[in-house]
Order: structure tokens, then sequence, then C-alpha cells
């Protein structure tokens, strides 16, 4: 059984300029992704697809390969992850490459851990599941979300108004990190969520989207916490 991580790393990031190699605690973000999948010793391959060549000197400096550049194609606003791994897979193919499982990988996971992929990677198998998503718990019931109309509040489920917290059912949500996929069932769906996927729940301290730089700086104090547990 063979296995690939394949790390989506495409460059021209609007909001935070050169957000993919930029430095987050001492190092380029994407060089956490890299080595995470490094240390895990679970695939075959690490590569970092991307269509930016000063990104794919970084991967390479910290261990990952870079086969092949991203086609014009996948690399603009519109195209989806589903995309980009379908072309990476293709572009195996032609060389001569098959995989059995595959874990996209974002660019941008700093809290991703080899331990955390390697009890994902084991965790997926072991329930024959063909996907795996990391997920959080939401902070706050969405049960209990207002929405606004004719700029006065109003709650969404009005049903929910007096009850307690503990006594409304769990929502999560993707922590946007890592999935597991896989990749024959991948390649039979158009849909990246797959019916057999399990989840894999993360604490909310290992989790962080980063989207502006106010988000990066929270990343950076999370991730400091993370590392001084």
């Amino acid at each position: 059984m063979r296995s690939i991580a394949i790390i989506t790393a495409r460059g021209g990031s609007k909001r935070i300029p050169h957000k993919n190699i930029k430095e987050f605690c001492g190092k380029p973000i994407l060089a956490y992704s890299i080595q995470a999948a490094l240390e895990s010793m679970i695939f075959d391959e690490v590569m970092v697809s991307t269509d930016d060549q000063e990104i794919a000197e970084v991967a390479k400096k910290y261990g990952a390969i870079v086969p092949f550049f991203r086609s014009e194609q996948a690399s603009d606003d519109y195209a989806t992850t589903a995309d980009v791994l379908k072309e990476v897979l293709c572009d195996y193919k032609n060389i001569g490459k098959a995989f059995d499982w595959m874990c996209c990988i974002y660019p941008t996971a700093p809290f991703v851990t080899a331990k955390k992929l390697k009890d994902s990677f084991m965790e997926v198998q072991e329930k024959k599941a063909d996907a795996l998503i990391p997920v959080v718990r939401f902070s706050y019931p969405p049960q209990r979300c207002f929405i606004m109309n004719n700029g006065k509040l109003s709650y969404k489920w009005p049903e929910y108004m007096r009850s307690r917290s503990q006594d409304l059912e769990l929502f999560y949500h993707d922590a946007g990190q890592y999935y597991f996929w896989k990749i024959n069932v991948f390649l039979e769906t158009k849909n990246a969520f797959l019916q057999k996927t399990i989840p894999y729940i993360l604490d909310e301290v290992d989790v962080q989207d980063i989207d502006t730089l106010d988000d990066w700086k929270i990343a950076e104090l999370k991730y400091q916490v993370m590392k001084n547990r």
C-alpha cells in the first residue's frame, strides 16, 4: 500500500502577500506542513504542488519534492482543491507512479503534527473508511445564533432560545488543515466529501484560520501554547 502527501501551495496570495512562505515563529509557514509529513514516516512521497518558483525552492529546502509545476488552469482563483489533486494524480500516472492513499495538507497549517497524521492514517484504515477530515467543535452553539431582519436582531431558531448549552447537539466544522482520501474512491466521485468519511476531532487551541494578518498573530500565539503544553 502506497501513500502520498500532497501539499497545495500556489503563489499569488492577495490578502497576505507571499503567505505560503511567510515566516511563522522562525521559519516559512510551509515548512511546518512538510516537516510534519516527513516526520510521520507514513508517506512514500511528500510533494508540493505549486505554480511558483520561490515556493518550490523553499519546499525543496525543507525536504519535499516538486516533480512538476501546476498548470495555469489549476492555479487560478476558481480551481478547487479537488481539481488540483486530480491534476497531481494524473501527472503521476503519466510518469508511471500510482498510490493507494493520499493526504492533502494545506501549506498554512502549522498545527499539523506527525502524530496527528499518523493517528489519522491509522484510524481511517482501522475503521475501513474512505476518507478522514479533522474537525473542531463550534465554541458557541450555532442553534442560538442571531440573524438580521431590517436592521434588527432575531433568533434564527427561536425554539432554542431558552435551551441550556449542554442540552444542545454538538456541531463541528472543518479544521482546514489536512484530509485523507482513498484514491480510487476519490477519483470515482465528483464530490471531495465521500460517503464513508470519518472525523478526527481536534482541540480548539490547535485550530486557527489564517486569512488576515490579525489571524496570523493569533495563530502564532496559539502555536506557542500548543508547543508548551
